[in-house]
């Protein structure tokens, strides 16, 4: 009795375990593709191997059909106009598309395990009732036959976009929703971002032998195909025979797979010094191709920068391919539009190879913490862009801090009151403006501050910590913050508290200088809601400077080596208003007094952080 007594209890601790454990569903799609290039639909079938490693048993799953959104009518239609401010490229363009020009996925046949299956569609989310409940640890198979029409190029999918590309196929196929620690994702496709299970792709698409086709992934029949992908840096070649070909790919440990094809492109691959290949689809003219033909300089040297600074890119390939409406990132590729100048395209190419790490590796859910993609790859790329510029890749002025214009913009925009929670779902912010500020210039500052908090050198440490430990997990926020308190020692919660569940604004001053025996008392004043520590910089009119630090009591300790060292003081309790710090000269032997002198932290007064006070200091 004692010994079932002793493994029930065992069993029982391994089996808690493993559900505390970050568990991750597991898919593999085997997907074959037959487009007709004449009317822009295509047939497709696929199978799903679905792996249910969550402790719950399923009993229905969520598909995505993406090019639903694309008629009129549709969620992301009304919403588009509706909105304050809509985007430019959708405004009421979805509303006005004709019958051959929607986007539509129609569903023919679902089997479960070769059993027909019950489902409807609502919008661009497929509902399927289970006729076998998943176990958990259990494995289901999904046959699926569709057919699919491309809608005219509006956001990130479509036909004909506005550089002539004939297919940008992006959201372009039915694809599972993710199921986690919090539930099912099935969120309706209204123009934002996305959340993904990782797995393998086997794709298979059939389509006019005329088209190059460039995709995520790997070409498991290169020599088939003859377009460069067996050699270094060829152009398409001529092909004879069927009218159409079949282009085969394979992705490992992905959570989405996007191609592209058009008749006309140039492919260019070259490897970098680190082993990656590099692949460049491009149609060739006078405003793109001595541009793209000079891009893989300087994405050799930016992948040397990304691989030591954030972690090491671990996919054999990546493409740059132009297409869609802009720039959006998917596994191993990125579709970006092409006739730009040569720091744009490299500005642009940089941002969407840099989500690599921050979407197709760790992998957050987009639609909730839109912030720890977008705005950790702005944060990125910022920097990237400018060792480029010292490098000399690119032009441009090479700035001590790639970031500080960053913070002042956003403290504009925190003191306009129109600042919006970063927990904020990304489909219901009030303004397409206040999610563009939050996901990517409110994450980049939640970064750089942060930073400021920590030290920089615990702070970079703790970020490519960050990549290693939660690569391929779906970190959330306090997974994040709680990689930084155990790198630097400190108590964090607070920041993310604040910062990411409020809108509570930074604003310290230095409300008045007096003369103390021996010195001088600088009463520093308070006057935001959100605390932070503080850098003062004391100039003296000897020429001298000094430097004192002032840790907050919530951080329960000091930040480490940082570019600013000053004088250790008193911890300041966050509920005190004032603060008095000593300094040892007299105030006639003072020039000026500076709060964080390195603007690292989004004050939204900078007035009141110099004295004397200076009118409409920047």
């Amino acid at each position: 009795m004692r010994h079932i007594l002793l493994f029930a209890i065992l069993l029982f601790s391994i089996l808690l375990k493993s559900q505390d454990y970050r568990w991750q569903q597991a898919v593999e799609y085997d997907m074959n593709i037959d487009m007709n290039v004449e009317n822009f639909k295509f047939t497709g079938e696929q199978t799903i191997k679905y792996t249910n490693n969550s402790p719950d048993t399923l009993q229905k799953i969520f598909y995505h059909l993406y090019f639903n959104a694309f008629q009129p009518g549709s969620m992301m239609d009304v919403r588009s106009r509706t909105i304050s401010d809509p985007d430019g490229r959708v405004g009421d363009r979805i509303s006005k598309l004709k019958d051959n020009e929607i986007g539509y996925h129609r569903i023919d046949e679902l089997k479960q395990d070769g059993e027909m299956v019950r489902y409807h569609v609502e919008g661009t989310i497929l509902e399927v009732d289970l006729t076998n409940p998943i176990l958990p640890g259990e494995t289901t198979k999904l046959e699926m036959k569709f057919n699919s029409q491309v809608p005219v190029q509006i956001r990130r999918s479509g036909r004909d976009n506005r550089e002539g590309i004939s297919l940008s196929m992006a959201q372009w196929y039915p694809k599972l929703c993710e199921y986690d620690y919090q539930g099912w994702h099935a969120n309706p496709y209204v123009g934002r971002e996305f959340h993904g299970v990782w797995g393998d792709f086997n794709v298979s698409i059939k389509i006019d032998r005329k088209y190059t086709v460039a995709a995520s992934g790997l070409v498991r029949n290169p020599q088939k195909m003859g377009h460069g992908y067996s050699d270094k840096n060829t152009k398409k070649k001529k092909l004879f025979g069927k009218k159409k070909l079949t282009w085969e790919f394979h992705a490992e440990r992905v959570h989405d797979f996007v191609w592209a094809a058009d008749p006309d492109y140039t492919h260019l691959m070259q490897t970098t010094d680190a082993g990656t290949a590099l692949h460049y689809f491009f149609q060739a003219n006078e405003r793109t191709t001595e541009n793209w033909e000079n891009l893989h300089a300087a994405m050799n040297e930016a992948e040397k920068f990304m691989n030591e600074r954030y972690g090491t890119y671990p996919y054999p390939t990546y493409a740059f391919i132009q297409g869609g409406d802009g720039g959006m990132e998917y596994p191993m590729a990125t579709l970006i539009t092409g006739e730009r100048s040569f720091p744009s395209l490299v500005g642009v190419s940089i941002h969407e190879w840099m989500h690599s790490w921050y979407q197709m590796v760790l992998a957050t859910n987009e639609s909730l913490y839109s912030w720890m993609d977008e705005g950790f790859t702005s944060f990125a790329t910022a920097e990237v862009m400018n060792h480029l510029r010292k490098k000399g890749y690119i032009s441009g002025e090479v700035r001590e801090d790639p970031h500080v214009n960053t913070v002042k913009g956003f403290a504009r925009w925190a003191s306009t009151g129109k600042d919006e929670a970063l927990t904020t779902h990304a489909d219901h912010f009030t303004s397409n403006r206040a999610y563009g500020i939050a996901a990517y210039t409110k994450g980049n500052v939640f970064l750089k501050q942060l930073s400021y908090i920590m030290g920089d050198e615990a702070f970079y440490k703790a970020l490519k910590r960050y990549f290693n430990e939660w690569q391929f997990k779906h970190p959330n926020p306090n997974d994040f913050i709680r990689v930084m308190e155990k790198t630097s020692g400190l108590e964090l919660d607070w920041y993310k508290e604040y910062f990411v569940q409020t809108t509570h604004t930074i604003d310290y001053g230095i409300k008045d200088v007096l003369p103390s025996e021996g010195g001088t008392i600088v009463v520093l004043e308070k006057i935001g809601y959100m605390p932070m520590p503080m850098d003062i910089t004391v100039y003296l009119k000897n020429g001298t400077k000094k430097f004192y630090y002032i840790p907050l009591r919530i951080m329960r300790g000091e930040k480490g080596r940082d570019i600013f060292e000053g004088k250790l003081e008193k911890d300041w309790p966050w509920t005190h208003p004032e603060y008095e710090l000593y300094i040892d000269v007299s105030p006639d032997e003072i020039e000026k007094i500076l709060i964080d002198e390195s603007t690292r932290f989004s004050d939204v007064d900078y007035n009141n952080n110099v004295w004397p006070v200076i009118p409409d200091a920047d």
